[in-house]
């Protein structure tokens, strides 16, 4: 099982970015999440979605200018960010597992299978 992230590139402040990221299985058991990793920080969840139904948990720190989706038809889900900021620099990646409910999503503990991350940078 693989996951492929993709859309990361050098924006500048105040801009939008779309990240994307495709699974080369049926993600229909799966919890869903983007997690980002600034540079000298730890890696944090910021978004979580029950694949099959589309149940989604943001966090607060990014609730408002993130919105997340899913196409189930290609196995696919992507992270629309607006409004980005420096402090959004950081590699963006997607990831998937079992896990029951929203309970402890940002953490990365319950992950099985990781896209190998890409980069976002804000900058002027």
């Amino acid at each position: 099982v693989q996951l492929q992230a993709s859309g990361g590139g050098l924006v500048q402040p105040g801009s939008s970015l779309t990240l994307n990221c495709a699974a080369s299985v049926n993600l229909y058991y799966y919890t869903v999440a983007w997690f980002r990793q600034a540079p000298g920080k730890d890696r944090e969840g910021i978004f979580c979605m029950q694949y099959a139904d589309g149940t989604t948990y943001i966090t607060d720190a990014v609730k408002g200018r993130f919105t997340a989706s899913r196409d189930s038809a290609r196995n696919t889900m992507s992270l629309q960010i607006s409004s980005l900021e420096p402090e959004d620099t950081a590699v963006y990646y997607c990831a998937a597992g079992i896990l029951y409910g929203s309970d402890g999503c940002t953490s990365p503990g319950w992950v099985d299978i990781w896209g190998q991350g890409t980069l976002v940078t804000v900058s002027s």
